[in-house]
């Protein structure tokens, strides 16, 4: 087994965690957990895509790496204020109980 192809097994075995975390949780936060598991599993496919590919010294992965990296902060950011605001209101982050829109 190459060292590619181990990297894309792990990777998609994160990505699987990430996303049976994601789809089975009640938890909001539990929920973008997952997601930032898999947020983290295309970050491992981009460096080993990048470090294995046919020029690994023009640093494309880690460009996009870096990005994905900021969309991540971003997006947690973003999550945590919506649980918090929805907290707020609600005064809870199960999500099966929160089924309104209305403010």
């Amino acid at each position: 087994m190459s060292p590619l192809t181990g990297c894309l097994l792990i990777s998609a075995l994160l990505f699987s965690v990430g996303l049976g975390g994601a789809l089975s949780r009640r938890s909001a936060i539990l929920v973008l957990i997952g997601i930032e598991l898999m947020l983290n599993a295309a970050n491992l496919n981009f460096i080993a895509f990048w470090r294995y590919g046919p020029h690994p010294e023009a640093l494309t992965g880690v460009i996009f790496v870096i990005f994905s990296i900021a969309i991540a902060a971003a997006e947690a950011a973003v999550g945590l204020g919506l649980i918090m605001a929805v907290y707020r209101h609600a005064k809870t982050t199960d999500l099966t109980r929160v089924d309104s829109m209305k403010g």
